[in-house]
């Protein structure tokens, strides 16, 4: 499985060994070449009009009807809504990088779309909106088209047989889940295609190896590294793509260094520099790119929007119009405030009921007063902030609290301390439990258990402590462990509300809490007088840091259940899909759902393909040599690669704690029907169409070989290899077309549920329940 390798398969056993039994092997092979190479010539019209009769249905399955609903289907209520926010200018956050949403937005902007539009909802009309969610919808369904003419280049450009191509295209072609995702204001199109693209591109390079550091080997390594920049900047599951070139990268600068292969092993110098030129082709390239990427999200994101809440305060300073930074307050000692948790919204609260003395493991609490996190703004809200010691200087009301300081707070309603202790509190026996106690007790024995740290989110010490825009965690000064509540909520003795604890984990991003509101400031004190603020700046590198650092925490928390999420073991073999969209009055709907039987075919064959190199690896330790050396090398280097494709981009799902849906198998999908191409060549034993390994050879021999083959030779080694081929290749076609027609007939079954047209009846709609799929209107 070390990179795609077009090798030519030597057939006919006896016959061509006797054919060429008295002929030196290397007139052997450029005879063979030259042979493949005037055919090749002769038949490259046929392919050609394979590749645009598969165009042409290609924009016709993906363009058919895409007007068709007028409304907001399933996730197009985020990425069209996105793409609204880039027109305004709004910043917005995100768990997928920018690339594809910008070419939405792009193609917004061509049409002269003004972005009023939010998508709020599934089932809003479109055109009583008025939204071009044509021009929209027209850019993946325009790249799910070319991804199909793109499969058939990878088998082209690989060397397999036109009935392999067409096959490999034709499974891509009718697949509904293929066109359903690329019909709709969805980044998968933009995913798939340059992920295909990424294969293409290095195929492409590999066959200019035998030219190293020219023009088109320098031409194809960067458009590789373009391509796979591209995928990773559409979704992070694009790391898979550089897994799978990557691989095919390592074993062939391992290649370069064996003695025995041809042309003999590089010097130490010229492997380095193919090194170098791979890993900046392939790695750093495509990092700046993408780092592109995010700079023109940061430059076109300059107004204060729904994605601040997800900032830093200093993040949200570089926004304009940015209502937390207008209604910040420079936080006095003395000031009643109320604290609220910035993941949960809850505000820290505490009330006169108490702990209970044992919780339902038997532990036994302190039985004091509790401290819970409440929904709802109340009076057991507000807590007054005093210096944290033990006989404060009157002389420090008034004074502006400082990041660093060590603070006391005061329930007001109540008039105790709050306090925590080596206590466990309800729910994590690890964790401390938060009360609080009298004020005696506060400044007396129990004073050193009511100090707290002010520990400003990338705040500097001495730093002025202000409300809203000074997110914060509150340390506990003798334990120092953070402030913390989370959303199970406590039990009916706490009225349900949150738990409040101390997090030994310090560091954990959701420790932060803010001060929301200081309800003791009158109303007409000069502290709410505000300035103009000017916006501020801040550098690219912090800014992208943080943004990744969210996206990434965000997109690991995304593990609540969905009622159409599946597992990976289900996507092969197509037992879920994806309900996107319903009419109740016309019993239409969406069910994204590929082609059951495509998809089945596709699975069996990659398992075929496991069994057939675990046979022949089986069979060469007993001695047994059931394949020529240049078989072997197709199945393993060639079939191997596009196995090693559907692995990388399907087994990495299986370590994933969040969310998933039948989309996220598209990328091997595709693979899969790469692999099914090559797989029905090498059964029906059809000769590939060129070797990339002697077609560079004639490339640079091409008038050597012409002299010295004789033309007796070629012209016998003609005539047999075009009676094997013809024999095999026919083969091949009626397997194609067998595989076609049913796929084709899947395709045209399941056409309702893809194209949300027609509307069907409950008899209709339980005939394609094949496999129990939760399909709407079934009765």
């Amino acid at each position: 499985m070390a990179t795609p390798n077009a090798s030519l398969r030597q057939r006919g056993g006896k016959e061509k060994n006797k054919a060429f039994a008295d002929e030196d092997h290397d007139e052997h092979i450029f005879s063979q070449a030259y042979a493949d190479v005037q055919k090749r010539a002769s038949k490259q019209w046929d392919y050609k009009l394979a590749l645009g009769v598969i165009t042409l249905l290609a924009f016709a399955t993906r363009f058919f009807g895409i007007s068709h609903p007028n409304e907001v289907v399933f996730d197009e209520v985020h990425f069209g809504k996105f793409a609204s926010y880039y027109l305004q200018r709004t910043y917005f956050f995100d768990v997928h990088p920018p690339f594809a949403k910008l070419l939405f937005a792009f193609v917004g902007w061509l049409v002269g779309y003004d972005g009023h539009f939010l998508f709020d909802n599934i089932g809003e009309s479109y055109i009583s909106n008025n939204v071009p969610y044509l021009a929209f919808r027209a850019l993946p369904a325009l790249l799910g088209a070319l991804t199909v003419v793109v499969v058939f280049l990878i088998m082209w450009e690989s060397g397999y047989s036109l009935p392999a191509c067409v096959l490999a295209a034709g499974l891509v072609l009718f697949d509904n889940s293929h066109v359903g995702q690329t019909r709709l204001i969805l980044l998968d199109a933009t995913l798939v295609f340059f992920m295909a693209l990424s294969i293409l591109a290095y195929i492409r390079f590999y066959r200019q190896r035998h030219e190293p550091f020219g023009r088109k080997w320098w031409k194809w390594l960067l458009l590789t590294g373009f391509c796979m920049s591209c995928v990773i900047s559409t979704k992070y599951v694009g790391t898979f793509t550089f897994v799978t070139i990557g691989c095919a990268v390592l074993i062939d600068l391992w290649d370069l260094l064996d003695v025995n292969r041809r042309g003999g092993a590089l010097d130490l110098m010229t492997f380095g520099k193919h090194f170098v030129a791979r890993a900046v082709g392939l790695i750093i390239i495509p990092f700046f790119f993408y780092l592109f990427w995010f700079q023109v999200h940061f430059a076109v994101l300059t107004r204060s929007g729904p994605g601040d809440d997800f900032m830093s305060p200093e993040f949200q300073e570089t926004l304009s119009d940015n209502l937390m930074h207008q209604a910040s307050v420079d936080i006095q000692y003395g000031d009643y405030i109320t604290l609220r948790h910035k993941d949960t919204k809850v505000y820290l609260h505490s009330h006169p009921d108490k702990y209970p003395l044992r919780y339902e493991d038997g532990r036994i609490s302190s039985q004091g007063q509790q401290v819970t996190g409440y929904p709802f703004n109340d009076t057991n809200n507000q807590w007054q902030i005093l210096p944290g010691t033990p006989n404060p200087d009157s002389t420090q009301e008034g004074q502006p609290v400082l990041n660093g300081d060590v603070v006391q707070l005061r329930h007001i309603v109540t008039d105790t301390m709050l306090l925590t202790h080596d206590v466990a509190s309800p729910f994590y026996p690890t964790n401390q439990e938060f009360t609080t106690v009298a004020l005696d007790l506060a400044a007396g024995d129990r004073h050193n258990d009511t100090l707290f740290e002010i520990r400003m989110e990338q705040g500097k010490q001495g730093q002025p402590f202000r409300s809203h825009s000074g997110q914060f965690k509150l340390i506990h000064f003798p334990t120092k462990v953070a402030m913390w509540t989370h959303t199970t909520p406590l039990p009916e003795w706490a009225f349900k509300q949150a738990e409040i604890n101390g997090n030994k984990n310090v560091q954990q991003s959701s420790n932060i809490w803010y001060v929301d509101d200081i309800p003791s400031i009158p109303e007409d004190s000069p502290r709410l007088v505000k300035e103009p603020k000017k916006v501020k700046r801040l550098p690219f590198l912090t800014k992208y840091f943080e943004l990744q650092r969210a996206m990434f925490y965000h997109n690991n928390a995304l593990t609540s259940s969905h009622p159409y999420a599946s597992q990976p073991y289900q996507w092969p073999f197509l037992l879920r899909g994806v309900s996107f969209w319903t009419q109740e009055s016309t019993k239409q709907q969406i069910y994204f759902l590929g082609n059951p039987i495509g998809y089945w075919i596709t699975s069996a064959l990659l398992a075929v393909l496991a069994g057939i190199m675990g046979a022949d690896q089986l069979s060469l330790r007993r001695g047994v040599d059931a394949l020529d050396k240049r078989t072997r090398s197709r199945l393993y280097n060639s079939t191997g690669f596009f196995f090693l494709c559907w692995a990388a981009h399907y087994f990495p799902f299986y370590l994933m704690g969040r969310q998933l849906f039948l989309h996220h198998y598209l990328p091997a999908h595709l693979a899969s029907c790469l692999v099914t191409g090559a797989l029905v060549e090498f059964i029906f034993n059809v000769d590939p169409i060129l070797d990339d390994e002697t077609s560079s050879v004639i490339a640079a021999k091409k008038d050597k070989v012409v002299s010295k083959v004789p033309e007796k030779t070629r012209r016998s080694f003609q005539t047999a290899q075009e009676r094997l081929k013809g024999q095999s290749l026919f083969a091949t076609w009626v397997a194609t077309a067998v595989v076609l027609a049913v796929v084709i007939y899947g395709f045209y079954f399941f056409f309702p549920l893809t194209y949300g047209w027609p509307g069907l009846n409950p008899q209709q709609v339980n005939a394609r329940k094949w496999l129990g799929y939760d399909l709407h209107f079934a009765k």
